[in-house]
């Protein structure tokens, strides 16, 4: 087994990046997601364009829609406001960009005035954030925010010999240690937990993990969990595959963590079903496999399970 990789080979093994303008967001959408107290909420989700996270983390694959260098002065705003001319109006807004809101080269501090004002109508403002940034900066932006913060923070996973490898250079009391500082001034926390991350071997071990970090995040102080399926793709994760330290998840490994976390009943919990298309062996049923995914991630309950003919086990 390999004893982990350094963040210099991580980079080193990556194939090149998205060419991107850095005035412009690379993507964005308008999508639902339930409300903590009760019904459902419109959210217009963002996609910036900014520099390349600082953690380079063993299996992420977000650093291809990045900059290698800061955006230029007022680039961010720009962004914001390319997005909000085209989406329509929504209680929710998540400013994601692949990294660090809080890094001060991705978004500048002295932007946080002007992007505020651009987020003055939305109720809820979600950004993502590394735990060990969680600083003095979210405080200055929550203040300047009309709407409620919610940071979404990767705790990935709590298994002792596995996320110490993964790059992330954090442990699960760093992630617990700032969501008290965030709780304590009135920021709601959201946790990204991986699916089958490297180092952990067999279906069944990798979903009790996926439980047990959702667990420990909801006691934490989190009130949002999204389970994410780790891919492949980024080059490293090529090397573990083949050395056996890397098996992709399948769409049953998802959909029994995802209920069995629904279950727990502690906090909402998401399946993420961006591009989970690598997770099905069966093109009959995954259609609508995803589509109760989706279903369960906005009625927060267990929907039928899906039944398909073909002859391919759902593994």
């Amino acid at each position: 087994m390999h004893d982990g990789y350094d963040s210099r080979t991580i980079a080193e093994l990556r194939p090149p990046k998205n060419r991107l303008n850095p005035f412009v967001p690379y993507h964005f959408l308008h999508e639902r997601e339930p409300s903590l107290q009760g019904g459902m909420e419109t959210v217009n989700t963002i996609f910036l364009t900014s520099k390349e996270c600082a953690f380079k983390c063993l299996m992420c694959d977000l650093w291809k829609n990045t900059l290698d260098e800061p955006a230029p002065a007022g680039a961010i705003v720009q962004q914001i406001d390319h997005a909000l001319e085209r989406l329509p109006k929504a209680d929710v807004i998540k400013l994601y960009n692949n990294g660090n809101f809080f890094d001060t080269k991705a978004i500048p501090p002295g932007d946080y005035p002007a992007i505020c004002k651009r987020l003055a109508d939305y109720k809820r403002v979600i950004v993502e954030n590394h735990p060990n940034l969680c600083n003095q900066h979210c405080i200055e932006f929550n203040k300047l925010l009309n709407g409620k913060l919610e940071i979404a923070m990767g705790l990935e996973t709590i298994h002792p010999a596995a996320l110490p490898k993964l790059n992330k250079q954090i442990t699960p009391e760093d992630f617990k240690k700032a969501s008290a500082f965030l709780n304590q001034h009135n920021i709601d926390v959201r946790a990204f937990v991986l699916l089958s991350p490297p180092y952990i071997t067999g279906n069944d071990e990798n979903i009790a993990w996926a439980l047990k970090t959702i667990q420990f995040a909801f006691d934490s102080g989190a009130v949002r969990c999204a389970a994410i399926p780790v891919r492949p793709g980024n080059g490293v994760m090529e090397l573990l595959r083949a050395s056996n330290e890397y098996t992709p998840p399948s769409l049953a490994m998802l959909e029994t963590a995802f209920e069995k976390a629904l279950l727990m009943q502690r906090g909402q919990v998401f399946a993420d079903t961006w591009d989970i298309g690598f997770l099905s062996k069966c093109p009959h049923c995954f259609d609508e496999r995803k589509r109760r995914l989706e279903t369960m991630n906005l009625s927060q309950q267990i929907e039928d399970t899906v039944s398909c003919t073909c002859k391919i086990k759902h593994e």
